[in-house]
């Protein structure tokens, strides 16, 4: 289960590169830039803005869950959606207003899109990078397409939360060039407030990556509210710094891009309602980083 296939990506990995979205995510973060990619399952996503008046395509293909009410809205009852129903759906709506994100793909079908670009990742250094969601929630298409990759001679990269058991990374281990991963925070109760999940796993799965000689960049949201002041990020930089082989640790600042995209799931926005402006703060990070030994690169 995929939901995007991105060419010519420069931010995901060195070089250009195609990002391959699986979908699903064990973490719940509450400023999550790509909501419609946590559920394992396909989603609908409706803009009421696009919606067409009087139109009654999706109603008909759906009716014991879309509706037409009395003042012309659409009403999704998303908890009555079938499977089937959903499927039916996809490129039902004419003004693209109900749209499903998330489709099965073989790998084989995936390949043929990365392979397109193989000119592109040789001149420039990229490769493919699979993304999410988190992609190792799915091990077994994420090594078929790393295996895959690796055989044609592609760089590959995975941005992972590394919030899955062990064994599902170590299969893919051999096949993988660089890891993308993220480092929330280290205090397990902030952790598992803002994002469901547990921060003694993804550390220790972060320190056994790290033995294993992975080549590894650390990467850190920085939330106001969460993990945006200095002792969190001191923190977060002492942890990263004693992992062996780490070199590099990326600044994310918060920003509220992906916000829209909450309405259109009909789902509520909980982590702050502006980006994060606090200059004197990524002076910090990157002061405090260069001084543990890490290069430093704040992300926009």
């Amino acid at each position: 289960m995929i939901f995007n296939i991105q060419r010519y990506s420069t931010h995901d990995g060195p070089g250009i590169r195609t990002v391959v979205f699986l979908k699903g995510c064990s973490l719940g973060c509450r400023w999550c830039q790509n909501p419609e990619s946590r559920s394992a399952e396909p989603e609908v996503l409706f803009d009421a803005r696009q919606c067409l008046a009087g139109c009654t395509r999706c109603c008909q293909v759906a009716p014991e869950a879309i509706t037409r009410t009395a003042d012309g809205r659409l009403d999704i009852a998303r908890g009555k959606l079938s499977a089937s129903a959903v499927e039916a759906l996809v490129n039902c709506c004419p003004s693209q207003a109900l749209a499903v994100c998330g489709e099965n793909r073989t790998v084989d079908d995936i390949m043929q899109v990365v392979l397109r670009d193989k000119p592109f990742y040789q001149r420039s250094g990229g490769g493919v990078t699979l993304s999410g969601g988190e992609p190792f929630m799915n091990p077994e298409l994420a090594l078929a397409l790393l295996r895959a990759s690796h055989e044609a001679g592609i760089h590959t990269a995975v941005e992972t939360c590394l919030h899955v058991p062990w064994h599902n990374i170590e299969s893919c281990l051999p096949f993988t060039r660089l890891f993308l991963a993220d480092l929330k925070h280290t205090h397990a109760g902030l952790f598992k407030t803002w994002t469901r999940g547990s921060a003694r796993r993804v550390m220790a799965n972060l320190q056994r990556l790290a033995e294993q000689g992975a080549q590894v960049v650390i990467r850190v949201p920085l939330v106001p509210g969460f993990n945006a002041n200095e002792d969190a990020v001191r923190s977060i930089v002492d942890f990263a710094a004693g992992l062996p082989g780490v070199e590099q640790i990326h600044f994310l600042p918060y920003h509220t891009l992906g916000m829209n995209k909450y309405a259109l799931l009909n789902q509520p926005y909980e982590a702050p309602g502006k980006p994060l402006d606090n200059p004197a703060l990524l002076t910090f990070a990157q002061s405090y980083a260069h001084q543990k030994g890490l290069a430093a690169i704040l992300r926009g």
